[in-house]
């Protein structure tokens, strides 16, 4: 997640990157808006989205009010 200077963002997301392929995902619903990447990776990046679903809204809300994001665990 980022936080843009100045900007506001109309739906909550998230970046994922894989190799030379990236995506947005929107966090509620845990879908991709945007880009692409191999099903396999998309696949891994919706299942551990759903499990951190409300820590990314957490994440979401404090980097929009001016706070650092928190850690979330990644995928094992």
């Amino acid at each position: 997640m980022y936080r843009e200077a100045g900007a506001r963002h109309h739906i909550p997301h998230f970046h994922a990157y894989y190799q030379e392929d990236s995506a947005i995902f929107s966090i509620e619903p845990i879908e991709m808006a945007r880009g692409a990447l191999p099903t396999r990776q998309r696949r891994l990046v919706e299942a551990w989205a759903e499990l951190h679903q409300h820590e990314l809204l957490i994440d979401w809300k404090r980097l929009q009010s001016g706070q650092p994001a928190l850690p979330i665990e990644p995928l094992k």
